[in-house]
């Protein structure tokens, strides 16, 4: 039986796409190691759709963007390379959707961690609400484990290694306030006007990132 997508594509009529996350039958988001693929088509598509501005993704869920990865599939690991292989696979799918050749922005309310916090990362962009509900952390450590998916890199990139080092080594979690001032997130707005917070940002920045610039070239080409 073929899973019901977590993953869906929409594109606006001023041709930014928006991506909504909401796993079926689950409260809360979780990254599961099947939403690969998933994930894969739409990038696909967004590659060949040469009319695209920008891209977001956000949650359907009510008070969550993305909890975290599903505990289970990380328990169900049974040796070391195991889980090497799918710290590989949550790495290279982020890098694929930091490659993207236009504006990808995290619309962010509620929790957004571990995983969640790592998919944000991969975007060129991240807005999130000024709602209590909201945080941003790295809580791998309280479970023994370290991030997987290239936040241990990204994140010192985009708020120095001192304060990076803090989050990933403690778990701290930030609200929204604290991610601004810090330059995790480039924006808190109410959420009431997250989308089109999002939606602006992606039609106006421009990442400058050689790896951004490369990819530019590479996907236009294609």
């Amino acid at each position: 039986m073929e899973m019901a997508s977590a993953f869906t594509l929409n594109v606006r009529l001023d041709n930014i796409a928006i991506i909504t996350i909401d796993v079926p039958d689950e409260k809360m988001n979780t990254l599961k190691a099947e939403f690969a693929s998933q994930v894969r088509a739409i990038i696909k598509q967004l590659r060949e759709n040469k009319e695209l501005r920008g891209v977001v993704f956000i949650s359907a869920k009510p008070d969550n963007f993305i909890a975290g990865a599903d505990i289970n599939m990380i328990g169900n690991c049974k040796t070391a390379q195991e889980a090497e292989a799918l710290a590989r696979q949550g790495q290279q799918l982020m890098a694929e959707i930091h490659a993207l050749p236009i504006p990808v922005i995290a619309a962010i309310h509620g929790a957004c961690l571990g995983g969640g916090l790592e998919l944000a990362l991969a975007c060129h962009g991240r807005v999130c609400t000024d709602d209590p509900k909201t945080v941003l952390g790295l809580p791998e450590v309280q479970l023994g484990l370290l991030p997987g998916s290239g936040g241990t890199q990204r994140l010192p990139r985009l708020i120095g290694v001192s304060t990076a080092l803090e989050m990933i080594l403690t778990g701290k979690q930030l609200r929204a306030k604290q991610a601004l001032k810090l330059g995790l997130v480039d924006d808190v707005v109410p959420h009431s006007i997250l989308l089109e917070a999002a939606v602006e940002l992606a039609k106006k920045d421009r990442p400058s990132s050689r790896l951004y610039l490369y990819a530019s070239v590479f996907w236009r080409g294609r």
